[in-house]
């Protein structure tokens, strides 16, 4: 027993991730840096052992010879260890995997995971962000002083005319300034995801939230902020969400996360639906865990475009779709900020008849 708890104690002090596996599945060991790179997802293997690692670190892996069952059989007939890599958040992360013995002379599987140093990446992006938003705020400062002045001045056909022009380029500047801005934003969680300052976040962050008080102040804030593109034709947004909150509701979450989820749900369900149609907030109890449902009457997913939904930079290839501005990023944001909240986000959706998106976050206990 003692020599089990040496060898966690130096397990736990590398920068690697450890996965341990019996010969017959099971996870025998792990390490803290296993936690960190793989979140949620380690619970899921620790109850179903190589069954759910081989689900895990095939997603997103399209050449045959990478499939982890593949290397699992290299790496228990060779010698050495055997390279290969998993996906997960957009990134492909460097693995090992190598045959080990037992005590009992019995062959295991380690699969070793790195963990990548984003500590310069971090710099330069944190000073670039600080730059641009600098840029952005300026700009929309001079754009407004620029429409005030033009609304003082007009007085001849002459003037009414630059005033158009002029008119013109600042709403074009505008226009790219508000997508700067978004994107920014976007940045700023990517980063947070990627170097693992998400779940610092949350901790700090996560408390009580119930539902009922949380939505009505939701809906409320809607029309006073910019959730649509400045391209989308601006309408009254409070006006198509119906929401049905069950009572005495609350759950333990990250208020900031959330709305980002919402925000970027709500704001695809708008976009992506004709103007006038309801958009439906649902709240329903599931053992310990509250579900959340926005559901829209909109375009809907065509099925072979559902894997597209949560992958970063990808979007479906519909024209209602492709022909909206976007970057293709916001839902796996969503995805993994979620997950970061102990819970899952999921979507079901028909093409001509709508698509709802549902998560499940932990209830709130008092204890």
């Amino acid at each position: 027993m003692s020599n089990r708890l040496d060898l966690q104690v130096v397990l736990d002090g590398m920068g690697q991730g450890i996965l341990i596996f019996s010969s017959d599945g099971r996870l025998v060991l792990h390490n803290r840096a296993a936690g960190t790179i793989l979140g949620t997802d380690l619970a899921l293997i620790r109850s179903n052992g190589w069954d759910s690692a081989l689900s895990l670190f095939n997603t997103g892996i399209k050449n045959p010879e990478e499939m982890v069952a593949d290397i699992r059989d290299r790496a228990l007939e060779s010698d050495g260890p055997v390279r290969f890599r998993i996906y997960r958040s957009g990134e492909y992360v460097p693995c090992w995997a190598a045959a080990i013995l037992n005590e009992e002379g019995g062959v295991q599987l380690m699969i070793t995971l790195d963990m990548p140093d984003w500590s310069m990446v971090t710099a330069v992006i944190d000073r670039f962000r600080k730059e641009m938003t600098d840029a952005v705020n300026s700009t929309m400062g001079h754009i407004n002083l620029i429409n005030k002045t033009i609304e003082s001045q007009v007085e001849t056909e002459e003037d009414k005319k630059l005033s158009k022009r002029i008119g013109g380029f600042t709403r074009l500047i505008t226009i790219h300034m508000d997508r700067a801005s978004r994107l920014m934003l976007m940045l700023r969680r990517l980063e947070a995801i990627r170097v693992g300052d998400i779940y610092k976040d949350v901790l700090t962050d996560r408390r009580k939230i119930s539902l009922a008080d949380y939505f009505e102040d939701f809906v409320e804030e809607l029309d006073e902020i910019n959730l649509l593109d400045p391209e989308t034709e601006k309408q009254d947004i409070r006006s198509r969400i119906e929401t049905r909150i069950g009572d005495n509701m609350a759950i333990v979450a990250s208020p900031r996360y959330l709305t980002y989820t919402l925000h970027d749900v709500i704001r695809n369900a708008i976009m992506y639906s004709l103007r006038g149609t309801p958009i439906k907030i649902r709240t329903s109890r599931k053992g310990k865990n509250i579900q959340i449902d926005i559901e829209d009457e909109g375009y809907g997913v065509r099925k072979k475009e559902w894997e597209r939904i949560f992958a970063p930079f990808e979007r479906a290839r519909q024209p209602q779709i492709i022909g909206e501005f976007g970057y293709g990023l916001s839902l796996h944001l969503c995805k993994q900020e979620i997950a970061a909240m102990d819970g899952t986000l999921w979507f079901n959706s028909e093409e001509n008849v709508g698509t709802t998106f549902s998560m499940l976050l932990p209830e709130w206990e008092d204890d």
